[in-house]
């Protein structure tokens, strides 16, 4: 039985010497046993599994080695069996409790189909999410005592839940190469949602019916950077762009989409201002300054609960990070069905990692997240941007 090649050592403590209340990571010794196996037993199955599983989800070190050496061997276009590998680890420590070199050869002796490989895969892969889930968890609450002045809680919230969809990410499969007949597939349905329509739109529409009628509207995983000098009306355009489009998905047109506008120079009541003021068709320097008949007040009263239900959400976060939004944008995505993400604008947002040496850097480095979250959330992305003399 595979479940008997892993010996217990000499350092090892017996079951009556374990606490019954103690609890070991989650694992799967044989699953981790059978995968290896059938590996060396016909190096096909790494190819089968190799796009997502990693030598770190595996809970056994001297296992991670193994699986780590025959990938790496097997990537070189050699063979991976316990005789490549054995000059590897005949002399190796960390195998010598179970058997030295011969542990490898006993391993590919149990293992008798690779038809199960990628279920043990999964199985090793669920787990080590599991002991990641752990690890987050310990840190969440070590963090949470910690009585640190200059570590808000709000920031401590924000890491857990980068961690968390950073976890949630690893070992996602790859799409890979896909079949011509597929994308072909994809782009006649794409033909014939627009043939359906009365616009003859593709993506999510702007509400602009000649800036549509160019684009087809803003089409999924692209990143559209609508760039201008100062005070030339990016964000009004923006704004009624963000609009129109959440005004459809609430009419129950397949034009519109949920959206999400991060607006990092104006609050959202002075969004929700300029929106209310232009719908209701009064000035918004009249709202501000209560400047109003009776007859105007209840006209906002009125427009004010047409808009009430628009799927529309504004985060004025200052100065957010990169990494900060992606969060945000993933977890609207998840609860709010995103469809379109709007940032106003490109330069105030921050990098996510260190410094860069110098603007231009940094400007790259938000160009292209913001170009991965379109990709990513399989939605368009339109980023504003200042323009230098």
């Amino acid at each position: 039985m595979a479940s008997d090649l892993f010996k217990a050592t000499a350092h090892e403590l017996s079951d009556s010497d374990v606490d019954a209340n103690y609890r070991q990571p989650p694992h799967n010794m044989e699953a981790e046993q059978a995968l290896l196996g059938a590996i060396l037993t016909n190096n096909e199955a790494a190819n089968r599994i190799g796009d997502y599983l990693r030598e770190e989800h595996f809970f056994v070190p001297v296992h991670q080695r193994i699986f780590a050496a025959a990938t790496k061997l097997i990537e070189r276009g050699q063979i991976a069996n316990p005789v490549t590998l054995k000059q590897y680890f005949e002399l190796d420590d960390s195998l010598t409790d179970v058997g030295g070199a011969q542990y490898l050869a006993r391993m590919a002796a149990a293992a008798t189909t690779i038809i199960n490989v990628e279920h043990y895969a999964r199985t090793i892969f669920d787990l080590a999410i599991r002991r990641g889930l752990i690890d987050i968890g310990e840190d969440m609450v070590n963090d949470a005592f910690d009585a640190n002045i200059d570590s808000e809680a709000s920031k401590q919230i924000e890491a857990a839940e980068q961690r968390l969809f950073t976890l949630a990410e690893t070992g996602q499969r790859d799409s890979g190469f896909v079949d011509f007949k597929a994308a072909l597939a994809q782009a006649i349905e794409m033909a014939e949602t627009a043939f359906r329509r009365d616009s003859a739109l593709t993506g999510v529409g702007t509400g602009l019916t000649d800036l549509d009628s160019k684009l087809g509207g803003l089409h999924k995983s692209d990143l559209v950077i609508l760039a201008g000098r100062p005070a030339m009306g990016k964000s009004a355009l923006a704004t009624n762009i963000a609009f129109n489009a959440a005004k459809l998905y609430q009419q129950n047109n397949n034009e519109g989409s949920v959206v999400a506008l991060f607006s990092l120079e104006m609050s959202a009541e002075q969004l929700a201002t300029r929106i209310l003021a232009e719908q209701a068709e009064i000035s918004s320097e009249k709202i501000r300054r209560g400047d109003m008949a009776g007859d105007d007040f209840a006209k906002i009263v009125k427009t004010s609960q047409q808009l009430f239900e628009i799927p529309l959400f504004i985060d004025d976060t200052p100065a957010l990070s990169i990494s900060a939004l992606r969060t945000r944008a993933r977890r609207l995505k998840r609860t709010h069905g995103l469809g379109m993400v709007i940032v106003d604008y490109l330069q105030l947002l921050r990098p996510s990692g260190r410094q860069a040496d110098n603007r231009v850097q940094e400007i790259s480095e938000i160009t292209q997240g913001l170009k991965a979250l379109a990709k990513e959330l399989d939605l368009p992305v339109l980023a504003l941007s200042q323009l230098s003399r």
